[in-house]
C-alpha cells in the first residue's frame, strides 16, 4: 500500500493504492484550501483548481485528467490538483505551493515579460 506523506504537516498516511489525494488530506484533517477557497471551492470536481499541491514523484499518481491539465499543466509536471489524482506509489505532497513567479509564469504572460 502507497504511503503519502504531507511534508507541511509531517503526517504520512498508509492508503489503498488508487486512494484519491483530496479525500486523503479531508479525512485526516490536513487542510488543503487557504481562506476564502475553504469556503468557496468545486468539492472536488477539477473546476476551480484550489486544491493544487506540488508532488516529489509525478509518476507515483495516476496519470493526469483533461482538468488537471487545463488547471495545473502550464506550473510543470509536480503541480497537481488533489481532487484529480490517485496515488498509486509512494508520494510526497507539499499542500498550498507556491512559486516564486506564480501566475507570471503562465503562457498567456509571455508577451508581458518581453515588454518589461
Amino acid at each position: 500500500m502507497p504511503v503519502v506523506t504531507f511534508v507541511k504537516q509531517d503526517i504520512a498516511i498508509e492508503v489503498p493504492k488508487g486512494a484519491n489525494l483530496r479525500l486523503v488530506a479531508l479525512e485526516h484533517g490536513i487542510d488543503l484550501y487557504l481562506f476564502p477557497n475553504n469556503l468557496l471551492n468545486c468539492r472536488g470536481h477539477g473546476l476551480c483548481g484550489t486544491c493544487r499541491v506540488k508532488v516529489d514523484d509525478p509518476r507515483a499518481l495516476s496519470s493526469r485528467t483533461l482538468a488537471d491539465e487545463r488547471k495545473c499543466g502550464w506550473e510543470g509536471k509536480n503541480y497537481r490538483l488533489a481532487c484529480q489524482s490517485q496515488a498509486l506509489d509512494d508520494v510526497t505532497v507539499e499542500t498550498n505551493p507556491r512559486k516564486i513567479l506564480g501566475w507570471m509564469n503562465h503562457p498567456i504572460y509571455e508577451r508581458m515579460k518581453g515588454e518589461t
